[in-house]
């Protein structure tokens, strides 16, 4: 499902990292490097929203470099701060994703929105919500589709303990066929999903 090699970069002099190798079919990952080591850009350029210096990504075998459309399209990418159009209600943002993946917001959707205490916000422009209701926007939508990879910066940052239990069911379900990439600093969140955790030199890191 997911796939990088020799993925390498730098921020001035500084080397972020490089050497980086990960593979994987389904299953949930969680990165858990320091602060400032570097996680949110390796989850930049696995979404493809960041150029590496070095090294190519796979998503579902297509390669972002070569085939980037068709990779994006088996993509969820939950970034740490997830905005959208500032006019766009949440509900107008559910059925965009939907109409992309070439499916509907159903019965199923509206549940897991419910469990994550949305519903009192779909109507909301972007602007109007909350850090924490915007992160539960995206990661609703994430559910959508016939997605292979999910990648999350931070996914529990801003929400509350009914919003961190629903999560952790939405992730450990994805997971049994999906491979779902997170980065995160808490250890608890991270075992109850029962991910595994890997750090940079895990990940093959050289130098």
């Amino acid at each position: 499902m997911l796939r990088f090699d020799n993925l390498s970069k730098r921020h001035g002099d500084r080397i972020l990292f490089e050497g980086l190798r990960y593979d994987s079919t389904s299953g949930c990952e969680a990165l858990d490097d320091e602060s400032g080591s570097g996680k949110s850009t390796l989850l930049g350029i696995i979404a493809g929203t960041i150029e590496p210096d070095t090294g190519e990504v796979w998503i579902g075998g297509h390669s972002l470099r070569t085939a980037p459309a068709a990779a994006k399209s088996l993509l969820t990418y939950v970034p740490e701060d997830c905005m959208t159009y500032p006019d766009q209600t949440g509900r107008a943002y559910l059925n965009a994703v939907a109409s992309a993946r070439n499916t509907a917001v159903g019965g199923d959707i509206l549940a897991l929105a419910e469990r994550f205490g949305l519903t009192p916000h779909l109507d909301k422009r972007f602007e109007q919500m909350s850090f924490g209701t915007r992160k539960k926007m995206f990661l609703t939508a994430a559910a959508l589709g016939e997605t292979r990879v999910l990648i999350a910066d931070e996914p529990v940052g801003g929400l509350d303990a009914a919003a961190r239990a629903a999560l952790v069911d939405l992730f450990r379900m994805l997971a049994r066929t999906r491979t779902v990439f997170f980065s995160s600093y808490d250890a608890v969140f991270t075992q109850a999903c029962e991910a595994r955790s890997v750090d940079f030199a895990g990940l093959g890191q050289r130098g």
